[in-house]
């Protein structure tokens, strides 16, 4: 909520453009797209809706900002050490990448679009570029880069928007009780079928239940990277 003293401390400066962008994601962050509205955020800048159309654009615009700020300070994360190898390199990113849309439970849907209408756009190239040079470091052919970049950028996506699908992004509920919830029904379900006919689904019941996203999505970064070394 802004406070009379933040409005007049707003009022005083001179209004930037990555003001109005950080002031967006908060509204996203509190409430989904939904919360994202010109008059929301004139409210919490205290200006007008010109100043805002001025520095960014319209909503779908903010929306484009928004996410291209989040996404590229992920992709601004740095190995661990100097000289890492590749797949450690890959790993940071990808992890960057899953801790930001689980932290930002707006951003899944957005980063997918961005990707698809957007392709000469800083998030798309800037995921394919830091990405793709590790595919070169992997010594993956020349040939097969774009189909191997792209095979990664894929599953990287395609995890971490399942994973927010599944916590949930409803305002005033609780992510992860939400989830609790979510895999206790499944597990009592798949515990109901018979074992006979689904015997693999009563054998992983359990590991249902207690997995940890983070470590599940790394396997199959993996597995994925696995596949490509191979392809030397």
């Amino acid at each position: 909520m802004t406070t009379p003293a933040r409005r007049s401390q707003r009022r005083n400066q001179v209004l930037s453009r990555d003001q109005i962008i950080e002031a967006a994601i908060e509204l996203l962050d509190a409430g989904g797209e939904g919360a994202l509205t010109v008059r929301a955020l004139s409210e919490r800048l205290s200006t007008g809706s010109g100043a805002i159309s001025y520095h960014v654009g319209k909503r779908e615009e903010l929306l484009d900002a928004a996410t291209e700020t989040v996404v590229l300070a992920a992709l601004a994360t740095k190995p661990a050490r100097a000289g890492a190898a590749p797949q450690d390199e890959i790993r940071v990113v990808a992890l960057a990448l899953f801790d930001a849309i689980a932290e930002h439970r707006w951003l899944a849907t957005r980063l997918t679009l961005q990707i698809i209408r957007n392709p000469v756009g800083p998030v798309t190239v800037g995921i394919f570029e830091r990405i793709g040079r590790q595919v070169d470091a992997l010594g993956v052919p020349r040939s097969r880069w774009f189909d191997a970049a792209s095979t990664l950028v894929h599953y990287i996506l395609g995890a971490v928007s399942q994973n927010a699908r599944i916590e949930g992004d409803t305002s005033g509920i609780d992510p992860e009780a939400d989830r609790e919830k979510l895999f206790d029904a499944a597990s009592a379900a798949w515990q109901r079928l018979d074992p006979e006919e689904h015997p693999f689904m009563h054998a992983v019941v359990g590991q249902m239940r207690e997995h940890d996203d983070r470590a599940q999505f790394l396997t199959g970064v993996a597995v994925v990277l696995d596949g490509l070394t191979r392809l030397r």
